[in-house]
């Protein structure tokens, strides 16, 4: 189809490569066009025939006519906030270094959280993108797991391969990992590390001792943006350990250049039995908090 709307060239591709002759102002436009072609491949990660003849006319493509979208997933569809407190934490992270996005599961704060960061990569605003969990064992003890160290951490990681899996393409995605653009590493690797020009989030936070939430807060280098996320419900740690989210939320409160993003049930995106079952259990703690007052 291209070759048909540059007849005065001579194309041929081979594997990766693309070999071009002919008329050079011709040429020349060619080049701008196919560098908006492979743009707009690296944005949305789709294209079709119509949004290369929109390209070559000049025209706006329909994916550029869509507005406050933050990335487009493997399939190129759009992702983008769907609620008003989703957009909030859109609003947070472009005003603030640092973001608190705390609230009940389902409500898009990590998958959300990570657009923002994969968005910063793209756009060559930060270098590289880290991602981190705390690996408490909910029931489990790691040593009885099989396999090496990085066997027995992934599981407790999975969440945030499966967001990034979902928007960049397989091959793409191996190869940032390989050069250590994105990194995924659980909490205790992230000692004595200064992080510089990076998005950081650190994921299941409410799981976070005092001390190990102030030693990643503490990672912060110059060019870098943090988002911390957790559910204040949803405490893994021996019932006399204080959470580590819970005490910063209250520490850094009024600290200048941190917000914090508070979801709620109205904000879960998953199906719908997730906000009935979210609202089952918080009505049951609510209950028992009253019998305890008694």
């Amino acid at each position: 189809m291209i070759k048909s709307l540059f007849p005065k060239l001579r194309i041929v591709a081979r594997d990766n490569v693309i070999r071009v002759l002919g008329d050079e102002e011709e040429m020349a436009v060619f080049e701008v066009k196919t560098e908006g072609i492979r743009k707009h491949i690296l944005k949305y990660n789709a294209i079709n025939e119509e949004d290369i003849l929109d390209i070559i006319k000049g025209k706006r493509t329909k994916a550029d006519a869509i507005k406050d979208v933050i990335v487009y997933n493997i399939t190129g569809k759009p992702i983008k906030s769907r609620s008003e407190n989703q957009q909030r934490l859109v609003d947070a992270y472009e005003r603030h270094d640092l973001v608190f996005a705390v609230g009940p599961a389902g409500t898009g704060k990590t998958y959300l959280s990570i657009a923002l960061a994969v968005k910063a990569l793209k756009e060559k605003t930060a270098k590289k993108i880290i991602l981190s969990r705390p690996a408490v064992e909910a029931g489990e003890k790691l040593g009885f797991l099989p396999g090496d160290m990085k066997d027995k951490i992934d599981p407790y990681l999975q969440p945030l391969y499966d967001a990034l899996e979902d928007m960049i393409p397989a091959v793409k995605l191996q190869d940032m990992m390989e050069k250590h653009v994105i990194q995924i590493a659980p909490l205790a690797f992230m000692r004595g590390r200064t992080l510089t020009d990076a998005i950081v989030i650190l994921d299941e936070a409410q799981n976070t001792t005092m001390a190990q939430i102030k030693m990643f807060l503490t990672r912060m280098g110059t060019n870098t943006k943090m988002i911390v996320t957790g559910d204040l419900t949803q405490i893994d740690l021996p019932r006399e350990q204080k959470s580590g989210l819970r005490v910063a939320l209250d520490i850094l409160r009024n600290v200048k250049g941190i917000a914090t993003v508070q979801f709620d049930q109205k904000d879960i995106v998953r199906h719908k039995l997730v906000t009935r079952i979210v609202n089952a259990y918080e009505a049951y703690y609510e209950t028992e908090r009253n019998k305890e007052k008694e």
